[in-house]
């Protein structure tokens, strides 16, 4: 592998290329496929973040703000606004968590808790969409996972 002091001008520009860039295919790939759930959450009545909410909420509930926010690695203040709306539409409780006033239990409603049968077909239906076999989901999902610990680093 030749590193960009060693390589040839031509090859620093190839470089350059915004076809050759990781970010821009990151970010269309991105907005793409969360624009293909979007009909498939709308069934649900949910946004794609909100259903990445339930998603910590089906694994386990109840759970604390903070708790959802390290899963999903967003700020408290951004997974708030979504537990309010949540919590409007009748999936979630918010409740002052026993033992520490300052901290949020978030729960599942019977409906919040039964809309996770509805939701067991999200996989399938998405996999179908993107002609993407589990084998494949899998490896893209190790490959994505790898990229996330190296920006960590």
């Amino acid at each position: 592998m030749t590193d960009s002091a060693t390589a040839s001008p031509d090859f620093i520009d190839e470089d350059l290329l915004l076809e050759h860039q990781l970010c821009f295919a990151l970010t269309v790939a991105s907005r793409n496929v969360v624009a293909a759930y979007k009909p498939v959450l709308d069934k649900l009545h949910l946004t794609h973040p909100q259903y990445l909410v339930m998603l910590t909420l089906w694994e386990s509930s109840p759970r604390t703000v903070r708790e959802i926010s390290g899963a999903l690695d967003l700020d408290p203040a951004t997974v708030s606004p979504l537990l309010r709306r949540l919590e409007a539409v009748g999936y979630v409780t918010r409740e002052r968590a026993e033992g520490n006033e300052r901290s949020l239990a978030v729960g599942l409603t019977p409906a919040g808790a039964a809309l996770r049968r509805d939701a067991t077909a999200i996989p399938g239906t998405m996999m179908a969409r993107l002609g993407l076999s589990r084998d494949q989901v899998a490896e893209l999902h190790a490959a994505m996972t790898r990229l996330i610990a190296a920006t960590r680093r």
